[in-house]
């Protein structure tokens, strides 16, 4: 009973990380015990591992019941073994005392360790845009390389066989366009990117910026910085045509992002540090609401008061 109470538990935040098709073949490898210590990240691999809340609770599963499912790596020349899946089970093992992890050692290709890597993190809930982009950028480009070399059991004749970024739209859920537009956003400056996955600036406008030269992206930060809030999607899409026609330097740039928005004509907005002179250190931003509220009304009552003593 206390094994399948583990399974239960570790649904929520290992078997995530695990594609149906990585699961059942793992039942049918032979799984190794590993040292820590002679693991490493995948090249270039995408995904964020964070010490945050979802990671401290995979520690605590982990040091519960251990690692159920297995990481899955491949050795390398120099006698260690390259993470393919299971980053975040081999921190959580890690942080959680062990020194050793379960692992499937597979012999894989750079192509087919891609794919096993990026579908394998594909299953989480929560992807950050950057993490999306590149992983759709890494696994298209590992396609295209295999469509290039089909084997005898992988051969379609003419005329049928798919496009690359056919087959991943089927297989993500996504369409093309849209696989496209995410694969856009590796061009953008981290900087920039890091704007995306904090949300600062939204996915669309993000997309047409990275049409702007790199050193044009850097200005473009100036230039928001100078408007003092986020591009919508019109201004984006002006500034990234400024930059097709050549005329896109820091002052057209700076005009753009100043323009009044629409939604900000009738939104009155008072400054943190402003709104702190008036109040007592330990008023929260609810109280300070609530006192404005009640100044206001008093001031409204007042013009009341004197508009009928006229």
């Amino acid at each position: 009973m206390a094994k399948r109470g583990g399974n239960i538990v570790l649904n929520s935040y290992d078997d995530l990380f695990e594609t149906q098709q990585s699961k059942d073949d793992a039942e049918k490898e032979k799984v190794d015990s590993l040292l820590i210590d002679d693991l490493h990240s995948f090249k270039h691999h995408p995904f964020k591992v964070l010490d945050n809340e979802e990671m401290n609770q995979m520690v605590e599963s982990v040091q519960q019941f251990g690692i159920l499912n297995p990481l899955i790596v491949r050795p390398d020349e120099n006698g260690t073994y390259e993470i393919v899946s299971g980053h975040r089970r081999a921190r959580a093992a890690e942080l959680a005392g062990l020194t050793t992890v379960p692992a499937i050692v597979r012999q894989l290709d750079d192509d087919a360790a891609i794919i096993l890597m990026v579908d394998s993190n594909l299953a989480r809930e929560n992807i950050l845009p950057s993490e999306k982009a590149w992983s759709y950028k890494l696994k298209l480009d590992a396609m295209k390389r295999q469509a290039g070399r089909p084997s005898k059991d992988n051969l379609s004749q003419v005329g049928t066989q798919k496009r690359s970024d056919q087959l991943m739209a089927e297989e993500v859920g996504e369409s093309r366009n849209q696989i496209q537009r995410y694969i856009r956003l590796t061009n953008l400056i981290p900087e920039l990117l890091d704007m995306v996955d904090a949300k600062q600036i939204s996915f669309n406008p993000a997309v047409e910026l990275s049409y702007l030269k790199p050193f044009e992206q850097t200005q473009f930060i100036s230039a928001m910085e100078y408007g003092g809030a986020p591009p919508t999607l019109s201004q984006a899409q002006r500034i990234k045509r400024l930059s097709q026609d050549g005329h896109c330097g820091i002052d057209a740039m700076c005009a753009i992002m100043s323009e009044e928005k629409k939604v900000d004509m009738d939104k009155v907005t008072i400054k943190p540090d402003v709104l702190k002179k008036y109040f007592p250190k330990s008023y929260t931003p609810k109280q300070m609401e609530d006192t404005i509220i009640k100044l206001l009304e008093q001031w409204q009552q007042k013009q009341k008061n004197k508009q009928q003593s006229l």
